[in-house]
């Protein structure tokens, strides 16, 4: 009997052995995102389900408030544009003659001090910079000399005015010769001629001298032409300035317009009047409006295109002459519902964006754990339960006509009203879901 116990008592403890065996060393159970669990710290997640009517396979992708944030994410919405009746155009900016100017000096002389930057703003008349000029100061000269021998003159001919009319005096009583009175008269006629050259002279003098100085100062001011942007400096201190040569450029860049070139196809549909979109070809893309308000009666350059000139109205863009531009004339008024090119993904054949589903609440995933019976360490409650979690769900769509950076798009299942398009950073969500689905994503 002792036997048989022992016998009993070995095969339960094997049995207890094995047991414990099993249980610690078998493979953690993983829960699915089906059963209401969520045990791992990884808020980052994509989820796939069926539609209500069991249509195609619906994929989201979860991000928590620092991933969202990093990501660089930018939302929008579905824009009215006009994509269809319109003409395509190139061009370029383009300043009027009388809002550029090239600053030169009319004397030769050298650079006494210079008062301007590049890119300055200036007003009209604004001293740019200063100089000396030997020129300048013998005119300043010959015009002192001017004025002496004048003021001799002007007193040379009181004296003959009363001299001419005491001859005359003498003349008409026979008292004196004809030949005396005669040469008095001429003599007051010569004065009277000089005194008039004299003045003319002092008065060119006085305007050369005053386009750039005046009499009481040595120094010549180059003062700015028209109100503008300085764009090019061509001078330093103590650098001789040259008649003619452009020391400063200046432009006015508010009365900027843009060239474009239509073809002669098209040109019977364009008319002043019409709204000009277009996007400069090296920036960043941003649509800039504008408005025609002539179009050329000639082809440029021996080509089939005419020059259609277009006001900007958007005064506030920062825009310099030369840049080429890609325009969109307006000759119809068909507006779609757009949204820009990189809102759109194309995977598996297909095209889709991405949509930010209409909750935002603040994770709930620790009370529900607790709720379950299941516990979690303090570092994953207190991860768990800050901030927000952005839900992105992926929406097939059809495209339709593409221009300026946007496309015409139709969503093929409703949309609420107002919902937000992730418009950049939509790669980086399908990324995500791709790498996800490679590694084995969840599934409802």
């Amino acid at each position: 009997m002792n036997k048989n116990l022992k016998i009993y008592f070995g095969i339960a403890a094997v049995a207890i052995i094995g047991a414990i065996l099993y249980f610690a060393l078998r493979p953690p159970h993983v829960h699915t995102e089906g059963d209401g669990h969520d045990h791992g710290t990884t808020t980052e997640k994509t989820e796939e389900h069926h539609d209500e009517e069991g249509g195609a396979m619906v994929k989201e992708v979860h991000l928590n408030e620092a991933q969202y944030k990093t990501t660089g994410l930018v939302l929008g919405g579905f824009e009215k544009k006009n994509l269809s009746e319109v003409i395509n155009a190139n061009g370029y900016t383009k300043l009027p003659p009388q809002n550029q100017a090239q600053v030169s000096v009319q004397l030769p002389g050298t650079i006494w001090s210079i008062k301007v930057i590049e890119g300055q703003a200036v007003k009209a008349g604004q001293v740019l910079a200063t100089m000396q000029s030997m020129a300048y100061n013998n005119m300043r000269l010959e015009r002192e000399k001017l004025n002496q021998e004048l003021t001799a003159s002007q007193t040379n001919l009181e004296f003959l005015k009363l001299e001419f009319a005491r001859q005359k005096e003498l003349t008409d009583e026979n008292v004196n010769a004809k030949k005396v009175f005669q040469k008095v008269s001429s003599d007051l006629q010569m004065e009277e001629a000089k005194i008039r050259t004299l003045q003319s002279q002092i008065a060119i003098l006085g305007q050369n001298i005053g386009i750039g100085g005046n009499s009481t100062s040595p120094i010549i001011n180059i003062t700015a032409p028209i109100s503008g942007n300085i764009t090019d400096i061509n001078v330093t201190i103590g650098a001789a300035a040259e008649v003619g040569k452009p020391l400063f450029s200046i432009v006015d860049n508010s009365k900027m317009h843009v060239d474009l070139l239509v073809y002669e196809k098209d040109l019977f549909k364009v008319k002043p009047g019409q709204s000009v979109r277009f996007i400069l070809t090296n920036q960043d893309g941003s649509e800039i409006r504008g408005k025609i308000f002539s179009v050329g009666k000639s082809f440029e350059n021996e080509t089939k295109s005419v020059a259609v000139h277009a006001d900007i109205l958007n005064e506030k863009q920062m825009l310099i002459p030369g840049m080429y531009v890609n325009a969109l004339v307006d000759v119809g008024a068909n507006t779609v519902d757009a949204l820009p090119i990189d809102a759109i993904i194309k995977a598996e054949g297909r095209e889709f964006v991405f949509v930010l589903s209409e909750e935002e609440a603040e994770k709930k995933d620790v009370v529900h754990d607790e709720k379950e019976g299941h516990s979690h360490d303090d570092g994953d409650k207190h991860e768990e339960a800050e901030g927000k979690e952005y839900h992105f769900q992926r929406i097939e769509v059809k495209t339709g006509t593409s221009q300026l950076g946007y496309v015409q798009v139709t969503p093929l299942q409703p949309l609420e009203a107002g919902q937000k398009v992730v418009v950049k950073g939509a790669y980086y969500l399908q990324s995500h879901l791709t790498k996800s689905e490679g590694g084995g994503g969840h599934e409802h």
